[in-house]
């Protein structure tokens, strides 16, 4: 009999965060910075400027249960995405297209799954380092899904793919404009300088990635009782498909139509400034082509998009749930607080510690503010002065900030992208915490050797503004 401890389910895990969010609001010094509206209309917090309230406000267990409703309401954009996906997605499935593309897919790769492997890592890095794309991602997770199970590989293989090219292409991110653009913006240093440190270590980084899954993948291929999931459910258990369909006109048209949706949708990214909600409408108006060129009539459409919504209910509430962990935390008035007190120890040590502990800051605190630019409008004003203050360029402080905010975003379970990507693979919480945890050190060591190394080659010091004594 298997003594392992048993991982509570994954909505017991985030409900039981909230609680305990609920209770540091009754313990931890209530606070807050000065806030001042940047150039781009953005709050951003003051330095030096951190006060206590006078008088201590508590949250009570109400509090806590109307947070989780507010909660729904503050992500209902990446909720609705997500459920508008799902049924699209479904739509595509009942085509055939799906099925033929995973057939055409084991042809070339079938017997080199490594090959497969670093290609999704490398793209889905390559996508996160220049544009920022996360969300986007969701669509791919049911046909990885099926295309492992198909290679007689498990659903982690999939959901590591993924989430390992996205957490490490915002991690080393070379263009980001929702991270890379917006620190050093803050950070008053030229925009997009010092890229060429970050174009050195992505490809590094990536095979750190690569080669965490492509071990895993390795050891469940040659004996599947190695799997992490050998006690969860597929979630597509029930279909079998011993053999693919051609690769069709139609479906060439359809996957062509799919390209070119997703291209729209990068163009509205990086041109209109276009988020969830115009993603959705653009991935609404693709179903509806697929539609056509499947030949399904409306009524059959209609249902699989039902079907598909369905499916990601339960993805839907573990998204909407993860966010009242955070939205506690700002009623308790405990965030500033929070970012104030971890940051007070990196005065007293060497720049090069202070570089690591930044890293680990910005690590911890992305639990809290899941955001990238939001965490960079609440830490980067703090961590700036302090580096002037210790030695540690600004360039390395936004560099520091970019690591802990991209890998942390692999485990972190406020994090509503993954919480979506491993809902729709049907991966628990848990089981991924103990996949990831292992990868997630072994960036923030390789990171944390970046940063010793910038401090001591003063990387930034050719962009770094003189500083204004008082």
């Amino acid at each position: 009999m298997s003594t392992r401890l048993k991982v509570p389910h994954t909505l017991i895990l985030l409900l039981a965060m909230m609680l305990t969010a609920l209770i540091a609001t009754w313990l931890v010094p209530q606070g807050f910075f000065a806030t001042a509206l940047s150039d781009s209309g953005r709050e951003m917090v003051v330095a030096g400027t951190y006060q206590t309230v006078s008088e201590r406000q508590y949250l009570t267990p109400w509090d806590l249960l109307t947070a989780i409703p507010r909660a729904f309401a503050a992500a209902q954009d990446v909720i609705f995405f997500v459920l508008i996906v799902g049924g699209v997605l479904a739509i595509a499935r009942a085509t055939g297209t799906v099925d033929a593309l995973i057939g055409r897919l084991l042809e070339r790769h079938g017997k080199k799954p490594q090959r497969l492997i670093f290609m999704v890592v490398f793209c889905f890095a390559l996508a996160s380092s220049s544009i920022g794309t996360a969300g986007e991602y969701i669509p791919f997770v049911i046909i990885l899904v099926a295309l492992c199970k198909a290679m007689r590989l498990d659903a982690m293989t999939a959901v590591g793919m993924i989430v390992a090219g996205y957490g490490i292409g915002y991690g080393v991110s070379a263009f980001n404009p929702f991270t890379v653009l917006i620190a050093q913006q803050i950070a008053e240093i030229p925009v997009y300088s010092g890229l060429w440190l970050r174009l050195a270590i992505f490809v590094p980084f990536v095979l750190i990635g690569f080669h965490h899954v492509w071990q895993y993948t390795k050891k469940v291929a040659q004996d599947p009782k190695q799997s992490m999931l050998v006690d969860v459910p597929c979630p597509l258990q029930n279909e079998t498909a011993p053999s693919y369909p051609t690769l069709a006109l139609r479906h060439k048209l359809i996957l062509a139509s799919f390209i070119g949706a997703l291209s729209i949708a990068v163009w509205g990214i990086a041109t209109k400034g276009w988020y969830l909600y115009e993603l959705g409408a653009v991935f609404v108006a693709w179903g509806a082509l697929v539609a056509a060129l499947g030949r399904l009539s409306a009524d059959e459409a209609a249902e699989r998009f039902i079907e598909g919504v369905s499916d990601l209910v339960t993805t839907a509430i573990l998204i909407g749930v993860a966010r009242g962990i955070a939205l506690v935390l700002e009623d308790g008035q405990i965030l500033h607080s929070i970012v104030h007190g971890m940051s007070l120890p990196l005065s007293y040590v060497s720049a090069e510690i202070s570089a690591i502990g930044m890293l680990v800051i910005q690590t911890i605190l992305n639990t809290f503010i899941p955001s990238g630019s939001g965490q960079a409008y609440v830490t980067m004003p703090l961590m700036v002065p302090l580096g002037d203050l210790v030695g540690v360029p600004r360039q390395v402080a936004v560099l520091a900030y970019q690591f802990g905010d991209g890998f942390s975003n692999m485990i972190i379970p406020t994090n509503a992208v993954l919480m979506g990507i491993l809902g729709m693979a049907g991966v628990p919480y848990g089981h991924w915490f103990r996949f990831c945890l292992p990868l997630l050190l072994k960036l923030l060591l390789a990171a944390s050797i970046v940063l010793v190394l910038a401090v001591l080659f003063g990387y930034g010091l050719d962009v770094q503004p003189i500083a204004i004594t008082p």
